[in-house]
């Protein structure tokens, strides 16, 4: 399911991305914008773009931590030291 929900979102992002840039090169043809700004525009906003995935790859990391705390399941972490008290037992 997180697969299919990455997958949608990657998908979005490109269309997204595919349409602005149609739409840019309509102005371009236009007259209403200059080459170099239009280059400029699209930049910005593709930065604009990786900066809010990076926001929203931690906010779901984020999420993710709390429902796994919240249902009480075991991280690697949890596991790992675990073994370690067992082994020191021994």
């Amino acid at each position: 399911m997180l697969k299919e929900i990455m997958y949608t979102g990657i998908g979005a992002a490109a269309l997204l991305k595919e349409r602005v840039e149609e739409e840019v090169a309509k102005l371009e043809e236009r007259g209403k914008i200059k080459a170099d700004d239009a280059k400029t525009l699209l930049e910005s906003i593709e930065q604009r773009g990786r900066e809010e995935d990076e926001k929203m790859k931690i906010a779901f990391k984020e999420s993710l931590k709390e429902a796994i705390a919240e249902l009480g399941i075991a991280t690697k972490e949890d596991v790992e030291k675990l073994r370690e008290d067992l082994t020191s037992q021994q």
